[in-house]
């Protein structure tokens, strides 16, 4: 599976000199936050596969005008052809306003996605805006990192983390981190492309959750 990660700034390779060569065999787009809804409607449209994103802590625009064709999976574990994705977008709260959280209500959130987690016996890739505590995250407040998804990581070990916010020209920049327990941590600023391997996750309606399974058996068969 190619998968196509996009965060924070518009890429003019894909937009303004678009080349349909550079996202031949994508089969999924990722947006992790801060990007105009016109750039991934135009992704969606041109590349032609669903995109799914989680918003950012400039993403308040999409209240008014949300990316038509793609999918908020924000506080939600969406199941793509058996990769379970889970989203949690936003950044740490470093003034009012939407879109940001302390880290207490980032660990209520992440609470709150715990049903949906046992449902399906766990998630392979997490998606968010902001990086997790210590993984490439920077020491002001506005681009500081989140604890529980630590926490969320160390006890779920999903395969990989992706996430943006965190700008390369803010100076020192790592597009990759590994966690102490194993997951690949993926900064996307920009754009980059993921590749999962069927060996990576579990075969569509074989998460192991005998609940979660039988459901999606039985809407296989309603279709």
């Amino acid at each position: 599976m190619r998968i196509l990660v996009v965060a924070d700034e518009e890429s003019k390779a894909l937009w303004d000199f678009y080349d349909r060569s550079r996202t031949e065999g994508i089969d999924l787009i990722i947006s992790c936050g801060d990007l105009h809804p016109d750039y991934l409607q135009f992704l969606v449209t041109m590349v032609n596969c669903p995109l799914l994103y989680v918003r950012g802590n400039h993403d308040t625009k999409y209240d008014r005008n949300p990316p038509l064709g793609c999918i908020d999976i924000d506080d939600k574990v969406y199941d793509f052809h058996g990769l379970r994705i889970l989203g949690l977008g936003g950044s740490m709260r470093y003034k009012p306003g939407p879109d940001m959280y302390t880290e207490a209500e980032m660990r209520a959130r992440v609470r709150k996605a715990g049903r949906q987690i046992l449902l399906m016996n766990g998630f392979d890739l997490l998606v968010t805006h902001a990086p997790a505590k210590g993984y490439g995250d920077q020491e002001d407040l506005p681009h500081q990192g989140f604890e529980c998804f630590n926490a969320l990581i160390n006890r779920v070990k999903p395969r990989y983390m992706v996430h943006g916010h965190v700008h390369k020209s803010y100076g020192h920049f790592e597009r990759e981190h590994v966690h102490q327990c194993g997951t690949k941590i993926i900064n996307a600023y920009g754009s980059y492309i993921l590749e999962i391997g069927d060996d990576e996750h579990p075969a569509p309606g074989r998460t192991g959750s005998a609940l979660y399974d039988l459901i999606f058996s039985l809407k296989k068969k309603k279709h």
